[in-house]
């Protein structure tokens, strides 16, 4: 559940412009068909299975349109849903409920759809050590929505954005002109609270970021034998972190080589949505 600080310092903004992106002057259509302000309800019902995800973003969608409206849901975010529940119902102002819904409804299904992938991947990983990270491709202005619906799927996440971590990958690497002088420099440059992950590819890269004293060591779009063998070198002198072409099938093969964490993009950037609709829209007298 989002708590109502966190909602209103860094949610409610971006809830505001997607509502401006779709709502740019006013809703010719709402406005047509109801003239009259007037009280009403609509069931939000789920047409396939999955772990709901978005409840909170759903309801506060409206409240923004409509302070006086009101969501009673049935679920909470991280409930597995069946076909055919009724996740709530939403009550408020008519023309509110009609220009809201599509708004509601995206963050409700591509969270829920996020949330169901993680989940059906966290469970590769169960009686593992390793933990099941996210990534920063995430959709432009959906981060903090997609991030959550992760956390609510049952991985982790991975840095927030920039600000929040040192990751040096291959272009780092290249601008430094080495594994070893691209960790000098973060150690001289960042907090010393902040640890420093770089990534490589080679076993020769995973013996020089090892030497210059990584504290994270992504193995890159490794095979297994190679991934093992990096394991082995590393040999607990540093966290690693197994990325790239991770996909559902290959996770208890990387948990068995006994890497820390493994990102998987395709958390965010392929999940398909969870199909859900408000239906059943009708005036309250």
């Amino acid at each position: 559940m989002i708590n109502g600080v966190t909602m209103k310092v860094n949610v409610d903004r971006y809830i505001w412009n997607t509502l401006r992106e779709d709502i740019t002057s006013e809703d010719v259509s709402a406005n047509a068909v109801m003239p009259e302000d007037r009280q009403g309800s609509a069931q939000l019902i789920c047409k396939q299975d999955g772990i709901v995800c978005g409840l909170d973003i759903f309801r506060r969608t409206f409240e923004l349109l409509d302070e006086t409206s009101r969501f009673e849901a049935n679920f909470k975010d991280g409930d597995s849903v069946k076909k055919g529940d009724l996740l709530g119902v939403i009550y408020g102002d008519i023309k509110c409920i009609l220009s809201g819904e599509r708004t509601a409804l995206n963050y409700l299904q591509r969270m829920s759809g996020i949330a169901t992938i993680t989940k059906e991947f966290s469970d590769e990983l169960k009686g593992y050590k390793t933990k099941l990270l996210d990534t920063r491709k995430t959709t432009p202005n959906m981060r903090p929505f997609e991030k959550y619906a992760v956390t609510v799927g049952g991985a982790t996440n991975h840095r927030y954005n920039l600000s929040d971590g040192v990751l040096l990958k291959d272009n780092h690497i290249g601008a430094a002109g080495s594994i070893t002088k691209a960790i000098e420099l973060a150690k001289d440059y960042a907090p010393f609270v902040r640890k420093i992950e770089i990534e490589t590819e080679t076993l020769e890269q995973v013996k020089e970021a090892v030497e210059a004293g990584a504290d994270i060591i992504m193995l890159d779009n490794m095979d297994n034998e190679t991934m093992r063998k990096a394991v082995e070198l590393i040999d607990g002198r540093a966290e690693t972190e197994c990325s790239g072409n991770v996909t559902k099938a290959r996770l208890k093969e990387i948990a068995e080589i006994g890497v820390d964490y493994v990102s998987c993009g395709a958390l965010t950037h392929s999940a398909p949505i969870m199909d859900v609709s408000l239906k059943n829209l009708k005036p309250i007298d």
